[in-house]
């Protein structure tokens, strides 16, 4: 598969900065070298009407929560997302993907949610699932106070956070967590076995190695069997049907690719309104890189443009 020439040129940038592998250093150097690099990738941080910084109660103790008003919301009854960042369950923070928060708040004349929830290995499954928890019922429980309105609630996330998001849904559809309209999946973690062809094709040299991700995920596993639970591995579930309809956005030359199209698959197959777009060339982690991929903004276009369109139930299950 050809790679886009803006995913080539990301990856020329990468390479040339240097650094090693995150698997061959600490799990702290790994975070250091994240945060040292992501602001060279990600674009100019737009406006938005309001930001709120606080904290709220999780099970595990106080959780970090930023939430943009963007530019159009109204004042109350805004829909909202809660939005949960990618990194491997390992690295990222409130600012690594701040960006596509406010662009998803501007484009959808929205609220959205941002927890710092709680990172591997001093946090192992289950504990940043139950700060993604705790957000959400806090947005259900205090919708009024944040000026959202309760039944337009949707989850969304990147990578890990796309797994986190996927999992949320589960939950919800089983009333272990507050009802909501939508999921939107960009290139989410939906197997932790890691055992799909498209770690094999796009295993090294396309950003996301094979290798990385192992390491990852063996951060983030308490034991073996946790690779099988349905909180890690939503592909695994017995059955999808009646959970939230679904975005799904996936890279082309992404080790993930293949888990993600089952996970769209499997869920069209139980019923479940699904769009589905793939942006053939691009690389893991594209939706983080604009200031240098303009599909990145595309990409957020269409996942509110699928979200207005599933709020409205304009799609049916064969979309």
């Amino acid at each position: 598969m050809t790679l886009d020439p803006d995913a080539l040129r990301v990856l020329e940038i990468s390479r040339a900065a240097g650094g090693e592998p995150f698997e061959t250093g600490s799990v702290a150097a790994a975070r250091a070298a994240y945060n040292a690099s992501f602001p060279t990738l990600q674009g100019e941080r737009e406006p938005v009407a309001a930001t709120l910084e606080q904290q709220i109660d999780g099970p595990n103790g106080p959780v970090a929560l930023r939430v943009h008003r963007g530019i159009g919301a109204p004042q109350s009854g805004a829909p909202a997302l809660l939005y949960l960042h990618g990194g491997g369950w390992v690295i990222g923070n409130l600012d690594s993907h701040d960006e596509i928060c406010r662009w998803l708040a501007n484009l959808a004349g929205a609220v959205i949610a941002c927890p710092d929830y709680r990172l591997a290995p001093e946090h192992r499954f289950p504990a940043g699932l139950e700060d993604g928890l705790a957000t959400l019922r806090f947005m259900a429980q205090n919708a009024a106070a944040l000026g959202i309105d309760r039944a337009r609630i949707g989850v969304a996330g990147d990578s890990a956070g796309g797994n986190l998001a996927a999992v949320l849904a589960l939950l919800s559809r089983h009333e272990l967590a507050p009802p909501i309209t939508a999921q939107i999946l960009i290139y989410p973690n939906t197997d932790a076995r890691q055992t799909s062809d498209s770690y094999r094709r796009f295993g090294d040299g396309f950003g996301l190695t094979a290798t990385t991700m192992a390491w990852f995920r063996d951060h983030y596993v308490r034991t073996p069997d946790d690779m099988l639970d349905r909180r890690i591995s939503p592909l695994l579930a017995p059955d999808l049907a009646g959970v939230a309809p679904a975005f799904v956005a996936l890279a082309g030359c992404d080790i993930l690719a293949d888990e993600g199209t089952a996970y769209a698959a499997r869920l069209q197959a139980a019923g479940v309104p699904v769009i589905l777009r793939q942006w053939p060339g691009q690389t893991h982690g594209f939706v983080s890189m604009g200031r240098h991929i303009p599909a990145a903004r595309q990409a957020v276009a269409e996942a509110v443009a699928a979200w207005r369109h599933f709020e409205k139930g304009l799609l049916t299950p064969d979309a």
